[in-house]
């Protein structure tokens, strides 16, 4: 377990040290740049066992104001709304759990067969995404990475983490302040469907956008 939450921590601060080529709209990490990423995220993790802060002071800290009360819900209401209009029939779902909202990518229209670059195709839709994240800034971002219970489970871990920092590495790249993002990777272990059935399979293949208020 320690060794996942290592990887889900250093996954999350090479963000920082992520760059979009602007010829080919690919994520970069420069050497110098994503081996001081690495340190930090063991640093991260050193922190977090000693009670470090968290996302959100970090950015109530860098003057984002936090959500309180009844503006929660009339914000995530707008923000739920605009998901919502502008991923109409791009195949992402937009679900709303309380003050929290979801959104769930298939891999198929997300990823090649077993690969961890985002396609080409999908971009528009996720700067449709960065859009509205980059307009309601007082949220912090969860990406979580998902696979079918098919092949090896480190395999599977690996992929999963890869897939949800390539989601995460794009909207960064398109503006959306790195410092609200979190990744990780769950592998096999949190299915939506029977792995049983080739199409129960295909719905545990995705990566989750989890949207919450920087309360």
């Amino acid at each position: 377990m320690l060794k996942k939450t290592a990887a889900a921590l250093i996954a999350t601060t090479m963000l920082a040290a992520c760059t979009t080529d602007p010829y080919t709209g690919q994520q970069k990490v420069s050497n110098t740049a994503g081996g001081a990423a690495i340190g930090a995220g063991l640093g991260a993790l050193a922190g977090m066992a000693a009670g470090g802060n968290d996302r959100r002071n970090a950015l109530i800290g860098a003057g984002i104001g936090a959500l309180a009360g009844g503006a929660i819900g009339a914000y995530m209401d707008q923000q739920e709304a605009e998901l919502r209009a502008q991923l109409q029939g791009t195949g992402i779902s937009v679900t709303r759990s309380g003050e929290q909202i979801i959104l769930n990518m298939p891999s198929n229209i997300t990823f090649a067969s077993d690969q961890d670059a985002v396609k080409a195709g999908f971009y528009p839709t996720l700067n449709s995404v960065s859009l509205v994240l980059k307009k309601f800034n007082r949220t912090i971002v969860d990406v979580y990475g998902h696979t079918d219970s098919t092949g090896d489970d480190q395999y599977n871990f690996d992929l999963s983490q890869r897939r949800a920092l390539s989601v995460a590495n794009y909207l960064s790249g398109q503006g959306v302040d790195q410092r609200r993002f979190a990744v990780t990777g769950f592998g096999e272990t949190r299915p939506i469907a029977d792995n049983a059935t080739a199409g129960g399979r295909a719905q545990n293949r995705r990566v989750e956008i989890q949207l919450s208020p920087l309360e």
